[in-house]
């Protein structure tokens, strides 16, 4: 039985996004819980890509959100019930470097697909990705709640905080009296296996070990909540499938992010790497400028709570279970997506999670 039994079978989904990693994991999923898939994303833009790798069996369309009228022509001819929005422009430092693009993405995106949905008599529900750095951070240790300020110092953190603003807009200027339930997710720096987009962590790791060259480190000390994609994916499926049953009070904004065990920092993370590739060497790299938060956890209790999420993997199964990926894929040759969905889906039911038995 699927973790979420029926509730995605035969629905129409659309996924903006689908060609990036958490989307392409998305896709996956959705395709292996019964759901119909279109996709709309531009090219994955790093080679290998995980979304070129599994090949999830979806229509799409190529395509940057930032054009309106294609996008609202493919919300009306695919009809969908459920949209999951993921496209975006999602790299801090490239943020810098393409400022004006980053705010065009992110927030006009976003405005041009609720756009679309609000003018489409067959979307029921639909759930915004952003992040967890739309907080003002403060550099507390305790978690972000959703109540919390909005901010943001870089322009990829402030444009998805303003993305959270269109959302509650749109929520309370159209969609709630069109019976549309609008809701956004914010999870922890996610990982695992299919990643290789530039100035990420375990992407970084691999590239350097591969090229047996050291990895330079911007921050070490820096303390993220550390989760795997797939327990963030579980919280995205668990918000929509109650917006899906027409829950109005879940029409609001969700922290998903792991346990507080899983909230590291940098170090502590490439030496759980380092026991999949001894070969792994790290320093400092002192000559980054960039402006980036050294502390930033998040509180899911809402969650916790309201939706009865928790995480499946702890951060060493989520440390572990993204090197196994890695390894399959550069010393096999195969492709283990699948197989790590199964185990993932497993250990949930094996847990006794509420969320895990709440939909069979």
């Amino acid at each position: 039985m699927n973790l979420f039994g029926q509730v995605f079978a035969g629905k129409k989904v659309l996924l903006t996004g689908h060609t990036g990693f958490k989307g392409s994991w998305l896709a996956l999923w959705l395709k292996q819980l019964g759901a119909t898939v279109y996709g709309v994303s531009l090219p994955a833009n790093t080679y290998p890509s995980h979304f070129q790798l599994i090949s999830p069996e979806c229509n799409g369309t190529m395509l940057d959100i930032g054009n309106k009228d294609l996008l609202q022509q493919i919300v009306t001819d695919f009809s969908p019930e459920l949209v999951f929005h993921l496209a975006a422009q999602p790299l801090v430092r490239l943020s810098y470097q393409q400022p004006t693009d980053t705010w065009q993405t992110n927030v006009m995106g976003t405005v041009n697909l609720l756009e679309a949905c609000r003018h489409s008599p067959s979307v029921r529900a639909v759930v915004v990705v952003t992040t967890d750095k739309v907080y003002e951070n403060e550099g507390q240790r305790q978690g972000y709640m959703e109540t919390d300020p909005l901010g943001g110092h870089d322009p990829y953190s402030a444009s998805k905080a303003a993305c959270e603003l269109v959302v509650q807009s749109y929520q309370r200027s159209f969609l709630q009296q069109q019976g549309i339930l609008v809701a956004s997710a914010r999870a922890g720096n996610v990982i695992g296996g299919g990643d290789w987009a530039a100035d990420r962590l375990i992407p970084d790791v691999i590239r350097a070990c591969q090229q047996g060259v050291p990895l330079l480190i911007r921050h070490p000390f820096a303390i993220r909540p550390w989760q795997h994609v797939l327990d963030s994916l579980s919280g995205y499926l668990c918000l929509a499938a109650e917006l899906l049953q027409g829950k109005c009070s879940f029409s609001t904004t969700w922290n998903f992010g792991p346990s507080p065990e899983a909230t590291q920092d940098v170090a502590t993370v490439l030496s759980e790497m380092k026991k999949f590739w001894p070969e792994l060497i790290w320093q400092q790299d002192q000559s980054t400028p960039v402006k980036e938060a050294q502390v930033l956890t998040l509180d899911s209790s809402k969650a916790n709570t309201l939706l009865g999420w928790t995480p499946v993997w702890d951060f060493q199964r989520t440390a572990e279970q993204t090197a196994l990926w890695y390894q399959a894929y550069y010393q096999q040759q195969q492709v283990i997506s699948m197989q790590q969905l199964a185990l993932y889906s497993h250990s949930a039911k094996q847990q006794g999670l509420a969320w895990a038995h709440t939909y069979n």
